[in-house]
């Protein structure tokens, strides 16, 4: 019986069936990190429970660390209780922790490809709806709740409903300018954001296939913002090419018997879906958002949907959304004055979205009235940005590279942007909030978030390469 990459990894994964119920999953590697663990453990501690098997967790601090000066203690209150907790319960509990002031610290989705601990074939999750990101390597990566993450500390299992299942078929070759962040926003933008719910999505087609590994997280990263449970992409040569070497990947004989396991990840060709859609890459331009959820997407060069355009029991929501944008209906994007960017988050943090955005700025200068952010998604990323000198080309630029962290794309650190204010953000969500109170959030690619720096308003980046 022909079955799908989906179906292949679940099957050998799934502990017990219940009958009429949920299957009993095994979960291969567990992320943790300061925010949804603190009652996990607290969950272990009342109940008198030890982790099951703490070598199958990867605990790093991400959500709440300030992006300066992470030598001193965190200033906010919370945010350093989160992560002082974080620390003192991975030492009592024997999970090595990849904390403040260590050469593997960052975001977690960054961390577990860059180290090698996410490989193809696995079960992965993490109190973190961006989980999954990791589905970039042929894995089920989802994100959990607190009580669900204390149940994997305490039985390495999870009790998971099988969701139906869509594949996304992207044919053709993207024009100059478009990049991954692109192609899920578009992707977003047509099917909504919850026309993925209660699917795991698998991406397909030769403009997928074509894509370096870090465009392959960008997407998959994303599927949870049309609803999904998850996303993922075959694995092939590119992903293997990625993975040789790194700290935890197989090495010798292992490498070689893991490489012949994971050339089995693919969806067999008359595997069936619930579900297909077919794109063509020629139609995806430069994206933005303009809304407050990340379907509310157009074209750099489109207009906000007139009143006319939307439908009559969605309109209250639409103008509700425009009002706290600032926004008027029928209005044109492009031309648009933003005050801050913000080039980071767990979607578009990795060296390959530095070197895209250097490569563009270098020898320009960013516009006198914006405030440029650069985020890199971890300590390696940012070593490797120094080494190669792009620190030094955002220098010049007026751009600022700060420490590794989740920052500016969740109001839950010292990185706020300002009520009113508007941010081109390359992270994942732009919710009333999500950037910090009364912040105006337009999510985009770092091409175009870099052309917006220079220019200090909105516009279509193959202007100007």
């Amino acid at each position: 019986m022909a079955k799908t990459l989906f179906d292949k990894i679940w099957e050998k994964h799934v502990v017990k069936q219940i009958e009429g119920g949920p299957s009993v999953l095994y979960i291969d590697r567990h992320f943790i990190h300061e925010v949804t663990s603190p009652q996990a453990f607290q969950g272990l501690e009342k109940r008198g429970l030890q982790v099951f098997r703490p070598k199958q967790i990867v605990a790093t601090a991400d959500h709440n660390v300030p992006t300066l000066d992470q030598h001193l203690p965190i200033k906010e209150e919370l945010s350093r209780k989160q992560v002082q907790a974080l620390k003192d319960n991975c030492e009592k509990f024997g999970i090595e922790l990849y904390g403040l002031g260590h050469p593997y610290q960052g975001i977690v989705h960054v961390i577990g490809p860059e180290l090698g601990v996410t490989q193809p074939g696995m079960t992965m999750v993490c109190g973190d709806s961006h989980t999954s990101t990791h589905g970039a390597f042929g894995t089920i990566a989802f994100g959990i709740g607190t009580s669900e993450v204390e149940m994997v500390m305490a039985t390495q299992c999870l009790m998971q409903s099988r969701p139906k299942l869509m594949r996304i078929n992207v044919e053709g070759t993207l024009n100059k300018g478009v990049v991954s962040k692109d192609i899920i926003l578009y992707i977003i933008s047509l099917i909504s954001a919850s026309g993925a719910t209660g699917y795991f999505v698998e991406f397909a087609g030769s403009a997928i296939r074509s894509l370096s590994m870090e465009a392959r997280m960008t997407i998959c990263n994303m599927s949870i913002e049309m609803g999904a449970r998850g996303g993922m992409i075959a694995p092939d040569d590119i992903t293997f090419d990625y993975m040789k070497g790194r700290l935890f990947a197989p090495k010798g004989q292992d490498w070689d018997n893991a490489v012949a396991y994971w050339r089995t990840l693919f969806t067999d060709a008359d595997a069936a879906f619930d579900t297909e859609v077919n794109i063509k890459a020629e139609d995806i331009e430069p994206m933005i958002t303009y809304g407050t959820n990340p379907g509310m997407g157009i074209g750099v060069n489109g207009h906000v949907p007139a009143l006319s355009e939307i439908e009559e029991n969605e309109k209250p929501s639409f103008q509700k959304s425009l009002h706290y944008m600032g926004l008027e209906p029928g209005s044109n994007i492009k031309g648009k004055k933003v005050d801050y960017v913000f080039i980071g988050s767990c979607t578009n943090s990795r060296i390959e979205d530095l070197r895209m955005v250097a490569s563009f700025v270098k020898g320009k200068k960013k516009a006198s009235d914006v405030e440029v952010w650069i985020v890199p998604g971890s300590k390696q990323v940012e070593k490797q940005a120094i080494e190669e000198g792009i620190d030094k080309i955002f220098s010049e630029a007026g751009f600022q590279l700060r420490q590794p962290g989740c920052s500016a794309c969740l109001g839950m650190n010292e990185d706020k942007i300002p009520a009113g204010k508007y941010c081109i953000s390359t992270s994942n969500r732009n919710f009333e909030g999500r950037q910090g109170a009364g912040a105006r959030t337009l999510l985009a690619s770092p091409l175009t978030a870099a052309a917006a720096a220079v220019t200090g308003v909105i516009s279509d980046v193959r202007e100007l390469i």
